[in-house]
């Protein structure tokens, strides 16, 4: 059984790569062939077994808070219908057991402000946080990546950080650790700094969007200061979490495709594209045409 319950979703962010598609909508409900990207997340959530999703919202994010709400008028119409399996769709967006609780980021001051956010709601359990915009593809064999994370967790009970090997020239996009072997793509964080220099990383082992968390992160993040870019930093919370907790970082089994970027939607939207029962096979000739030049058939 897992001892992680509560899981937090950062969304205040502004989404400015994806402009003039986020103007008006959050970057989180962008879609993946026909689910947002904050839908694929919480389902990752609740298939570890989470039952309170936190979400940390900002201005113009209200699209995120109706997703998962009741659409009385659109079921009444489906079922008029006699639409039964959009209907059964739309009503099982979020299972009746879990609960969805909004806090506004008043002020976009990073990351590690927003997860400090949630700290009435999480208290002193252990909790989950998703990126929405890390995009995880679950590998075949295995749990959803947060699952394997928070299965970690009831064994180790220790803070647990995804991660995954990334070009050097990239390391000035994520937060860096320099860890050593500890168990089988498991391994023990020695130090972690925020988005540094090809030059200057320590190794090219990067932190993405899956983290499970001991509440002592909160006293850190309320002290630390503002780090890089003026804001507060998770992984500046995390680098002064370390000195009084282990923190282990998991190369997870699956497939990270990053959303928050335009190279990596469309590579998720392509994967999830020839996956899916109604579009793989129209979508995989397609694409077969398209690569031999004779255009969409």
């Amino acid at each position: 059984m897992t001892l992680i319950r509560k899981a937090v979703f950062p969304v205040a962010g502004l989404g400015s790569r994806f402009l003039p598609a986020t103007k008006a909508q959050p970057k989180e409900m962008l879609p993946i062939v026909d689910k947002p990207l904050i839908q694929y997340a919480v389902e990752e959530a609740v298939a570890a077994g989470i039952t309170e999703l936190i979400f940390i919202t900002g201005r113009n994010k209200r699209a995120i808070e109706d997703h998962f709400d009741t659409a009385y008028e659109l079921e009444a119409e489906l079922e008029a219908a006699g639409k039964t399996a959009l209907l059964e769709t739309v009503r099982n967006v979020i299972p009746k057991n879990v609960n969805c609780i909004y806090i506004r980021q008043s002020s976009p001051l990073g990351l590690g402000h927003a997860v400090l956010c949630a700290r009435p709601v999480v208290g002193n359990d252990p909790f989950a946080v998703l990126l929405a915009d890390d995009f995880m593809d679950t590998a075949e064999g295995h749990k959803p990546v947060l699952a394997q994370m928070t299965d970690l967790y009831t064994y180790e009970r220790s803070s647990i950080l995804a991660v995954q090997d990334v070009p050097r020239e990239q390391t000035r996009q994520y937060g860096i650790v320099s860890a050593a072997p500890y168990r089988p793509n498991l391994e023990l964080v020695s130090g972690i700094v925020e988005k540094p220099q090809p030059a200057d990383a320590p190794s090219t082992l990067a932190v993405v969007g899956r983290y499970v968390l001991s509440p002592s992160i909160f006293s850190y993040l309320e002290t630390i200061g503002k780090g890089a870019g003026g804001e507060i930093q998770l992984t500046d919370g995390i680098a002064a979490l370390m000195q009084a907790e282990r923190v282990l970082a998991y190369r997870y089994a699956g497939q990270r495709y990053d959303c928050g970027a335009k190279l990596g939607y469309l590579q998720a939207m392509t994967a999830m594209g020839l996956k899916h029962p109604e579009t793989a096979e129209g979508f995989r000739a397609s694409l077969t045409a398209l690569l031999a030049g004779e255009g969409a058939q």
